[in-house]
């Protein structure tokens, strides 16, 4: 199975771009200009819903920072600094986290005053150069899983070439920089299956779902990384896959399944963390009516959460609309676990597979 474009020539790309970067700072030096650079805002004034794309996406509104401005010095020279690092990167072969980020630029005295401002310049550098953090090589700790008959290969120095198939581990695989950017080579699955609790997915291994339902399991680790995000999505396009999520009965679970179909606000610059056919398979509020689960009050929180997807757009019809007014009118929330009231097998045997043919309508 050969995907769409290969993982090598992607990091040239990107290589090039950070190139030109410099190559286009360097000229403003020699013309004797104060350096610039120009991007899409990020600002929530610039980020809509685009009902074709059925994701959120920036605007037409740009910013530009310039080091003449003393208010942009700092950011600019912080900016500068990270796109030479993930030039290195790039070329020695090597990924680094979000929080090695933080601690390298103490080390050529680049100031940032916490992470979350270190982070911030990483969206920025992805904004500019229109490549997400995990193409440039900068990932977040590993804490997503995958189970199923899938063979991969792997496409980093040092392991390149090697194979290993997706059930050789009884706890899944990590979804790690290695994992995420391997070609697939052979599965039997028919389906892709998101699971956002780490429990209900070592349950749904032990009972075998992945050869009852011919399905790729994945634990979401509550809202999935990005990096698990775009391997759900290359699973739904490289190998046709459906992709079904399976959350808590709770607004917070419904957030999770729609950040997986249709992305964040925050990731309005990115285009490929979506997967705009996935569909959410529960656990839904109804559910909680329908199989008598265990609940809990919905709280203050969990009411407010509620409130802010009524809001939005991506909420506004169908089975969306549905649930959230069960969830008004019964006032409660319920886990996935709540199904072992009817014994540890009741997921397997009797809700996935009716909720699974019943999703075919959908």
């Amino acid at each position: 199975m050969v995907r769409k474009k290969s993982m090598k020539a992607k990091k040239s790309e990107v290589l090039k771009t950070l190139q030109n970067l410099g190559k286009t700072i360097y000229g403003q030096l020699l013309a004797g200009e104060f350096p610039w650079v120009e991007m899409p805002s990020r600002s929530t004034r610039n980020i809509r819903y685009d009902r074709e794309l059925r994701q959120y996406v920036l605007g037409d509104k740009r910013i530009r920072r310039v080091s003449r401005n003393i208010r942009h010095i700092r950011p600019f020279t912080q900016l500068i600094w990270l796109a030479d690092v993930a030039h290195q990167l790039i070329e020695m072969g090597k990924t680094s986290t979000l929080r090695d980020i933080y601690y390298m630029a103490q080390a050529y005295d680049v100031d940032f005053s916490d992470q979350s401002e270190s982070d911030d310049i990483i969206t920025d550098l992805e904004t500019l150069i229109s490549y997400a953090r995990e193409d440039f090589n900068i990932f977040p700790e590993e804490r997503s899983a995958i189970y199923g008959d899938l063979t991969i290969e792997y496409t980093v120095p040092r392991y390149e070439g090697k194979r290993i198939n997706l059930t050789i581990h009884p706890d899944g695989v990590m979804i790690g920089p290695a994992l995420a950017t391997s070609d697939f080579i052979d599965t039997s699955a028919d389906i892709v299956l998101c699971i956002e609790k780490g429990a209900m997915f070592t349950r749904l291994i032990e009972e075998e779902a992945y050869k009852k339902f011919n399905a790729i399991l994945i634990h979401t680790a509550g809202q999935p990384p990005r990096a698990t995000r775009h391997l759900i999505r290359r699973l739904n396009e490289e190998l046709n896959l459906p992709v079904y999520i399976f959350c808590d009965a709770d607004p917070w679970g419904m957030h999770i399944a729609q950040v997986i179909i249709s992305g964040s606000a925050n990731a309005a610059h990115l285009k490929e963390l979506t997967t705009p056919d996935a569909k959410w398979a529960g656990v839904w509020a109804s559910d909680i009516i329908e199989f008598k689960l265990p609940s809990e009050r919905l709280n203050e929180l969990d009411l407010k959460r509620l409130k802010e997807l009524e809001r939005d757009p991506r909420y506004a019809e169908g089975i969306w609309q549905r649930e959230i007014h069960v969830f008004n009118r019964i006032q409660k929330k319920a886990e996935q676990e709540a199904f072992s009231r009817y014994g540890l097998t009741k997921i397997v045997d009797d809700y996935l597979p009716k909720r699974l043919d019943e999703m075919k309508s959908y």
